[in-house]
């Protein structure tokens, strides 16, 4: 068994030998033959149909040890309720966004032509080099001809614009806030790097000691942890840090990293890491398009409407590229629909918190957001609410690689001041409790999100009888702290044991955190509104001051859990309160898009 500290320096060798794989694309192609991937044509219903007919050959359905697992977790919570088990009061259903029809899109035009050719042979080169990868290429070269025809489609509609999402009286969307309005100058917290960390989380790299990149520290360990099969240390699979994040990418020593590709490297490549190459061709190639198409709506050449021409289906095949790549779990485990739905429910949830951003900035994906309907946009964030939930719940853990993923994400994204809570939904009052379905949401995996469709289920927010020792703890200070606040932070805290059980985290790094973030947040729409930057600036501040102690076990998962349910599922909800947002004129620069 190798001792940590040997780990380390294997992890990191692996890792260098695949960002200069990155790098050097240009000397890879120098090594074989680079024939053009087989295309489908230029029909792009073909394309769509064709990218579509390859996830749902690839899908995998729920092992039955795992959905035994999520029925015993509802069971215990719904017994719970009144101890007889009565069942919820009502049930929506999302159907799969793979089982929706798709729109034809426009083909690409000359230049976007262009770039697709230099992309086949990158991809030629990659797949000859990594036989392994041959899914993968296929589905990156799908992805970016899907992008190159919404942009063109979205360019082309801009001076006519595009038909405004319909409203909807549901429950749910008759629950969503008005959100306020936004300028450019409220973005400068925005940064791809985040605030530095106070004490390192990783000890090899400056540029990753921040809060945004340790999360991915923080969440490899979290998952490996459940079932150490050695992912841990894999580093090289973080290569894609570098490339979706541009000011991290500026700051790494290029020159001392550039080294020629040989055998050696592609021998010892993990199946995670030459998959990493693939991602990293298609964030670069995303950005690519990306800035191509701002620049002409910058030089006047097009006017790009606040709108894609996305519906649910070619939305979420664009993103899945994305989302298979995002904390790559083991190989018999990655094209579980659960860890699929996890890892675009996570997607999800940033697009949903940066929406804004994007909104002024103008980076495509996003924008999906002011495209879909009001009531598809609130069953995406209802299902992420459903999956923090899930993920509170020790029957989520320890059976797939990524349970621990949602959970975190919240919680870096709040530390980062990303919070939609404090960002964009500091309101003039809060909502009241009482018959609020968001509250009673039962917890969901997400796992027919692809395929079958989710059902969530709704009804009385389901809370512990008594509070245990170190809860009893936290509330007790927030009651000193701020006893306007006290009755909705007991109220919260009973109903995360009632789905976790009883916590036994670190009561005084968590109350730290909790009084600065969601506590300040409470206080904010309790004052009328006002506080919104100061809180979202201390959120970062208390992120960098404290967040390797969420690293530290053994209160780790229960720290993070209790978070989690606080940023993701207490009243008022995360996210929530971006899902009416849609976006008014392209603004400002591109930021990290």
């Amino acid at each position: 068994m190798l001792d940590t500290s040997r780990r380390h320096r294997c992890g990191m060798r692996r890792h260098k030998r695949m960002w200069s794989t990155l790098l050097c694309l240009d000397d890879l192609r120098g090594l074989v033959a680079a024939p053009e991937l087989p295309r489908k044509g230029k029909d792009m219903n073909d394309t769509v149909s064709t990218f579509a007919e390859l996830i749902r050959t690839n899908v995998r359905p729920c092992s039955r040890r795992y959905l035994e697992r999520e029925k015993a977790g509802n069971a215990r919570l719904t017994a719970a309720s009144d101890g007889t088990g009565s069942p919820l009061r009502e049930s929506i259903f999302f159907r799969g966004v793979l089982n929706y029809p798709a729109r034809a899109l426009m083909p690409p035009d000359e230049q976007g032509q262009a770039r697709l050719h230099d992309l086949d042979r990158h991809l030629a080169s990659i797949q000859r080099v990594f036989p392994n990868t041959s899914t993968d290429a296929l589905m990156c070269r799908l992805a970016c001809e899907l992008l190159e025809s919404a942009w063109r489609e979205r360019a082309e509609a801009g001076r006519a614009g595009m038909e405004a999402p319909a409203g909807c009286a549901c429950r749910l969307c008759t629950h969503l806030p008005t959100p306020r309005q936004r300028r450019l100058e409220d973005y400068d917290w925005r940064k791809s790097s985040g605030a530095p960390l106070t004490v390192k989380t990783w000890p090899y790299r400056q540029e990753l000691d921040s809060v945004l990149c340790g999360g991915w520290v923080w969440t490899r360990k979290m998952n490996d942890s459940d079932q150490d099969i050695g992912l841990r240390y894999r580093y090289e699979d973080d290569i894609l840090v570098f490339q979706e994040y541009k000011r991290v990418a500026k700051s790494i020593d290029i020159e001392s990293l550039h080294q020629k590709v040989g055998e050696e490297s592609t021998r010892q490549a993990s199946s995670n890491g030459s998959r990493a190459l693939v991602s990293g061709l298609f964030s670069t190639f995303k950005r690519s398009v990306d800035e191509y198409w701002l620049a002409h709506h910058a030089s006047g050449f097009v006017t790009l409407p606040q709108a894609n021409p996305f519906d649910k289906q070619t939305y979420a095949l664009l993103q899945i590229l994305d989302c298979l790549f995002w904390h790559v779990p083991p190989d018999d485990e990655l094209w579980q629909e659960a860890n699929l739905a996890s890892l675009i429910l996570c997607r999800v949830l940033d697009d949903m918190t940066d929406t804004r951003a994007d909104a002024v900035t103008g980076e495509i994906s996003n924008f999906w957001l002011s495209s879909m309907s009001t009531h598809d946009k609130a069953m995406y964030a209802a299902c992420a609410i459903a999956l923090v939930k899930y993920g509170c719940m020790p029957e989520a853990h320890s059976v797939l690689w990524n349970t621990w993923l949602m959970d975190t994400t919240i919680v870096w994204m709040a530390l980062t001041g990303r919070h939609a809570l404090w960002f964009d939904g500091i309101i003039d009052e809060l909502r009241p409790v009482r018959d609020c379905p968001l509250c009673g949401i039962e917890p969901n995996s997400g796992a027919g999100l692809l395929s079958g469709g989710v059902t969530l289920k709704f009804g009385p927010q389901i809370r512990a009888n008594s509070l245990c020792r170190q809860a009893r703890r936290l509330s007790e200070q927030c009651r000193a702290h701020a006893p306007d606040v006290w009755p909705l932070f007991e109220r919260e805290l009973a109903a995360f044991e009632a789905i976790h059980g009883e916590w036994h985290g670190d009561h005084e790094t968590t109350w730290e955190i909790l009084s600065r973030t969601y506590v300040a947040g409470v206080e904010a729409c309790l004052a009328g509104g006002k506080g919104a930057p100061e809180v979202q600036n201390d959120a970062g501040a208390v992120g960098t001051e404290l967040f390797h102690a969420l690293n530290a076990p053994p209160t780790w998962k229960e720290d993070t859990a209790l978070l989690a349910y606080m940023f993701g599922c207490a009243h008022p909800h995360f996210l929530w309160n971006c899902v009416g947002y849609s976006g008014g004129a392209v603004a400002g620069d591109a930021l990290d898009g």
